[in-house]
């Protein structure tokens, strides 16, 4: 990889990853390469979406009965997880209707819930690797004139055996790993480098005059406030898994207020007080969200049908046809914000915004649009060059 690919936390260097989403792209790209061209590739470069370029090595490049394979073995840098090292195969054939057409193969797992990003009974490759692979195969077909069709199959040797140690059986993806990836890199996860980032970024807000902070656990967070609430995203701090820290951090980095913005599968887990948000510490997402609708006066069936759900998104579903999504959400607000008051202890202004990819926003804290409202008047008086 590039060097712009490392990342200086915590007084060292810590080398950044790829997603097996990047992986899938360019061993498509480099297959269909030498499926169209007869080109060898002995490196293959790749911009992510969040524009790393990557160069990687591509391993097994050969024909098949059927097309070209070719393989990239995934690497997560110094954020080692257990698809580290794991084999990431793309198989290029040709087809004679044009298009280029997706698919999944060995180890890559099979969606069988509803809720998850791609329907039931497809291949878990998530939508931001499926246009990366795309891309990759469809600059190769632009560059040597190829009109005709290519189905790219994504494989992972040792991907079912990696999914079983993953949340994949529990959320209903079976039989392999999903392919997944919203920039195409993996950056160093180290609890306290993260910790020390967001204080650092906070500082640096303050320092620019900012005194209500943004805070978002990650990219879909960023993607909506940027496109949805259309406010500029140097206001925003991202604190992955880390909100209580966050929390904790604001006062003494000069905050009057913080307005917390995220996805329900992330922020439901505030209404029971979990503040480190990572699995490892706790789920309770359906116990919270059912917990919500018995107070909101929901029938056992209903419930039952909530703690059955594998996704927030499943849950929700179920709440919009029994035309009880609003007063469930209005209780879970109220739970947020006690415990984000609570955690803050009356030192300054906090409040949420609660959304989702597939039904917008869910809900928001009392505090939520003052908060909004004071993040527009700053980021109007910044913007008029008192920023510094």
């Amino acid at each position: 990889m590039k060097p712009e690919t490392y990342r200086y936390k915590d007084k060292k260097k810590l080398r950044c990853g790829y997603t097996t989403g990047s992986c899938s792209a360019a061993a498509a790209g480099a297959a269909a390469r030498l499926l169209l061209s007869g080109e060898v590739m002995t490196e293959v470069t790749l911009t992510t979406p969040g524009g790393v370029v990557l160069t990687l090595k591509p391993e097994g490049l050969v024909y098949t009965k059927e097309g070209v394979s070719c393989g990239i073995r995934k690497d997560g840098g110094d954020d080692v997880d257990v698809t580290d090292g794991i084999l990431i195969v793309a198989e290029v054939k040709k087809e004679s209707r044009p298009g280029v057409r997706i698919t999944g193969g060995k180890g890559i797992g099979i969606v069988t819930a509803e809720g998850l990003e791609q329907a039931p009974g497809s291949y878990a490759i998530n939508s931001t690797p499926r246009r990366m692979i795309r891309e990759a195969v469809e600059a190769v077909m632009e560059e040597q004139g190829y009109e005709g069709g290519l189905t790219v199959t994504i494989s992972a040797p040792e991907g079912e055996a990696a999914a079983a140690k993953t949340l994949n059986p529990a959320l209903g993806i079976k039989g392999g790993i999903s392919i997944l990836g919203t920039s195409g890199i993996v950056e160093p996860m180290s609890e306290k480098a993260l910790v020390d980032t967001i204080f650092l970024e906070m500082r640096m807000q303050a320092a620019a005059g900012r005194r209500i902070c943004i805070l978002t656990p990650g990219n879909y967070g960023m993607h909506f406030i940027g496109d949805v609430l259309g406010l500029d995203l140097r206001y925003t701090v991202k604190c992955s898994n880390f909100i209580g820290d966050a929390i904790d951090m604001a006062p003494a980095c000069r905050m009057e207020g913080l307005l917390l913005v995220g996805h329900l599968g992330k922020l439901v887990k505030l209404g029971a007080g979990i503040m480190n948000t990572h699995s490892r510490y706790g789920d309770a997402r359906m116990e919270v969200l059912c917990a919500c609708a018995l107070e909101a006066g929901a029938e056992t069936k209903l419930l039952k049908a909530i703690m059955a759900c594998v996704t927030t998104d499943g849950a929700v579903a179920i709440l919009q046809e029994a035309g009880m999504t609003a007063p469930v959400m209005e209780i879970l607000m109220k739970k947020i914000s006690f415990y984000l008051n609570r955690r803050a202890y009356e030192k300054m202004m906090t409040g949420a915004v609660v959304f989702s990819n597939v039904y917008g926003v869910l809900g928001q804290t009392d505090m939520a649009q003052e908060l909004l409202a004071r993040i527009r008047e700053e980021q109007h008086s910044l913007s008029d060059g008192n920023e510094n």
